[in-house]
């Protein structure tokens, strides 16, 4: 398959990457770096990655900012940051991608533990990976032949000594677990599903 991977080189991106190297043609995406760079918080961006890279068989984003702080300190300016990358960034994903599918092709997205149990100064990023779910299960609706999922995984290993404080009880996620989530949605068949990967 050839597949578009947004995010190839954060912490889970890398481990993705190098999994499905081994047996698909990968195009990385990135900000700043990979084969092509693209700000998925910009429709232009988005729509000018896909006429450069024309037809895939699988689109992947493990990629979105969401801004971390007490509620009271959020402006809504603040929230925007979550809305616009990894809220609208990836319904952005889902709607210029689909053009850009072979048949039988799928779009895998990316929230995490927060939309289902969110830890302090998460409000921003519990709600955008929240509606992400809402939005998997209802967009499948009305794509024929374009399955779309989501992996939401609990804090993972390779970032445990970044977030552990924000996590207290959380038992880190090994990396292998997390990748055979992505790996579920891309070469499996499931289809609107929120695939859970807990420790």
């Amino acid at each position: 398959m050839k597949i578009l991977l947004i995010g190839a080189n954060g912490t889970i991106g890398k481990k993705v990457s190098l999994r499905l190297t081994k047996k698909h043609e990968i195009i990385s995406v990135g900000k700043n770096s990979g084969d092509v760079q693209a700000d998925i918080s910009d429709f232009t961006s988005i729509e000018k990655m896909f006429q450069k890279i024309g037809k895939v068989d699988a689109i992947v984003n493990i990629a979105g900012d969401a801004k971390w702080d007490k509620f009271e300190n959020l402006s809504e300016d603040d929230f925007y940051i979550g809305i616009k990358s990894k809220l609208m960034g990836q319904v952005n994903l889902v709607k210029l991608g689909k053009d850009y599918l072979n048949k039988g092709g799928s779009i895998t997205l990316t929230t995490g533990i927060l939309a289902d149990h969110p830890v302090d100064k998460t409000t921003s990023a519990a709600m955008v990976n929240g509606a992400i779910h809402s939005f998997v299960k209802a967009v499948v609706l009305e794509l024929d032949g374009i399955r779309v999922n989501a992996v939401a995984a609990d804090l993972v290993e390779d970032a445990k000594e970044k977030y552990e404080d924000y996590f207290p009880g959380h038992t880190p996620v090994p990396m292998n677990k997390v990748v055979d989530g992505y790996i579920k949605c891309i070469e499996g068949k499931i289809n609107g599903e929120i695939v859970r990967i807990l420790a």
